[in-house]
């Protein structure tokens, strides 16, 4: 500071001073504190201890821990982050700094305030502040008159009047699409029973089909699409479908390659896989009828056990379904973790877990792979890896990735005791629900959300400058400061040590908690031998009292004698300065 001040700024000269030592000489001068007493000072980053005899400060005695009201605002800030964190931006440093010196107090005895917050007693509830946030109550939407409802209700009506209207000219559009096309294919097979034989390849090849069976194909997926069209029962569509011949819908399957082109091989490779696409959705089709109708079967049979002995029905089947549901999870287990060891920590390999039809798809797929490998892939071109194709695919298998009899059993009574026990829950819906109530859920904010409560957070701040571990600074607190700032003394003298601390002064912005000075003077007294007069008072402007003291010490006369000119600093160097004893004669 002085090599800034003397060789950038070139000041003439330049005093310092402590801002503790300032406030105590004040208010020495004002009757405050005696000549022989203690100056406490927590600040904002630190506190100090000062010890003054014969109204000089003894440095030697002095004290200081890294603890002050910095430490007080910023857990106070981290304590309602914590508690509210939907209002962290409201949380500022100055608006806590605010809170901390309008509700924060020190308790007598922290240990008895904190269980009084515990048990939740009514002076606890004296001692709870509120700072209501501002909060502006949601909109109420008022039911819409009879007249909002019905002039919605018809202009609702119009719309969809409107997209009717909308909906019909594009199905008579479609229609007559279809029509027409109908009317063109009809013409074009009217035309090829006219054609001479010889010449039937070129007609075919200029009206761009292969064969009649093509073009009686396209006529009749016209005359289902026309028919779809226009609402025709989807009963008499299925039937179509089931009378139409296979031949027709695929005329190339039973012509031998030899006699097809190209073009065609690779149109009869299309309906092949079309062919076993369209047979194995029509046997699932088939299975899910029989299902349902053996469900059917099952639940009727049921019914008439239920209505000969009701109580025994429903024991029996909560019998049947605990010992179903966990015979369902066993097996999902299994299939997870395994019931075999191969040779890895317990577990299986996927080929263990496998079904026999799984298995077997997996022979055929390695097999298929291991005679591509020895030449030419030419897997497909022959109508037997068709037959090949079929067996390896899922269509055809019928226990592959579908549901277990156990699972499906086990959804039926499931089903069944929904309907005649009201109190049944299922399983999966209730782990569903306990898993849930875990979870939070979210609701809108109210007036009681925005209410900011200051309850024991008013004494537990403050606190750290008692108790530093709070915040994790292992160091002394305030009224311990003071015993070590007396036997820190040069002079081991018991009327001093009494004359010290029957004037403590308490000064520094952090002082003006409420019941500062009786807890710190139960501190010190708890520290002290039994009989000593302690006497703690407080500065008369904890604040600006520093400020006065300068103000006055450098209005002395003989201030310009203890200043340090720009001469001392060349000649001695800022060591003398850094050594030089401070006196304050005001």
């Amino acid at each position: 500071m002085s090599e800034l001040l003397f060789e950038t700024y070139g000041v003439p000269s330049v005093a310092f001073g402590v801002d503790a030592a300032f406030s105590y000489k004040y208010n020495q001068r004002h009757g405050i504190c005696n000549e022989d007493g203690l100056a406490i000072c927590p600040g904002f980053n630190t506190t100090h201890v000062i010890p003054f005899i014969a109204g000089e400060p003894v440095y030697k005695g002095c004290t200081r821990t890294n603890i002050g009201g910095y430490h007080v605002t910023d857990y106070l800030k981290q304590l309602l982050s914590l508690k509210y964190p939907h209002h962290m931006a409201r949380f500022t440093w100055e608006k806590v700094e605010d809170l901390k010196m309008e509700h924060c107090y020190i308790a007598p005895t922290y240990a008895s305030d904190t269980r009084l917050f515990q048990k939740g007693t009514d002076e606890a509830e004296d001692k709870t502040r509120v700072w209501q946030l501002p909060w502006v109550p949601p909109p109420v939407e008022e039911l819409p008159s009879e007249e909002e409802i019905a002039r919605k209700a018809a202009l609702k009506e119009r719309q969809g009047q409107r997209l009717r209207e909308m909906a019909e000219a594009k199905r008579l559009s479609r229609i007559n699409e279809l029509d027409n096309e109908l009317r063109g294919l009809e013409f074009l097979l009217h035309q090829l029973e006219q054609v001479q034989a010889h010449e039937i390849p070129n007609f075919l090849r200029e009206t761009g089909y292969h064969s009649r069976q093509e073009i009686e194909a396209s006529a009749h997926k016209v005359t289902l699409s026309l028919r779809k069209a226009k609402g025709e029962p989807k009963a008499d569509q299925s039937e179509a479908e089931d009378k139409t011949d296979s031949s027709e819908k695929y005329p190339l399957i039973n012509i031998p390659d030899e006699m097809l082109t190209p073009d065609q091989i690779k149109e009869k490779r299309k309906q092949l896989f079309l062919k076993t696409t369209s047979d194995g959705r029509q046997r699932a089709k088939q299975k899910r009828l029989d299902e349902e109708s053996e469900r059917e079967r099952r639940n009727q049979l049921d019914e008439e056990r239920r209505l000969e002995n009701p109580e025994l029905y429903l024991e029996q089947t909560h019998a049947r379904y605990m010992e179903l549901a966990e015979r369902v999870e066993q097996r999902k287990r299994l299939k997870t973790n395994g019931n075999q060891t191969n040779g890895n920590s317990g577990g299986v390999g996927r080929g263990e877990r496998l079904n026999a039809a799984q298995r077997e798809r997996m022979r055929l797929l390695t097999t298929a792979a291991f005679d591509r490998g020895k030449g030419e892939d030419t897997f497909g071109a022959r109508d037997e890896d068709w037959q090949l194709y079929k067996l390896m695919s899922k269509d055809n298998d019928d226990d592959d990735d579908g549901p277990e009899p156990d699972e499906v059993e086990l959804a039926r009574i499931s089903s069944r005791l929904q309907e005649i026990d009201p109190t049944f829950v299922p399983k999966s819906e209730a782990e569903a629900s306990q898993q849930g109530s875990e979870v939070p859920k979210s609701r809108p904010m109210t007036q009681e959300d925005f209410k900011i409560v200051l309850g024991i957070e008013r004494f537990r701040c403050p606190e750290v400058l008692f108790n530093p571990n709070l915040v994790g600074i292992g160091q002394a607190g305030v009224d311990e400061m003071a015993g070590v700032s007396i036997r820190r003394l040069p002079e081991k003298d018991e009327e001093l040590e009494k004359r010290l601390t029957s004037s403590i002064l308490m000064t520094g912005g952090s002082c003006l908690y409420p019941g500062m000075c009786e807890r710190l003077e139960a501190g010190i007294r708890m520290i002290r031998p039994c009989g000593t007069p302690i006497k703690v008072v407080r500065a008369l402007d904890p604040i600006l009292d520093a400020w006065r003291g300068a103000s006055a010490y450098a209005a002395a006369v003989q201030f310009p004698q203890q200043t340090f000119t720009r001469m001392d600093y060349f000649e001695k160097g800022e060591d003398w300065i850094r050594g030089y004893k401070f006196r304050y004669n005001l």
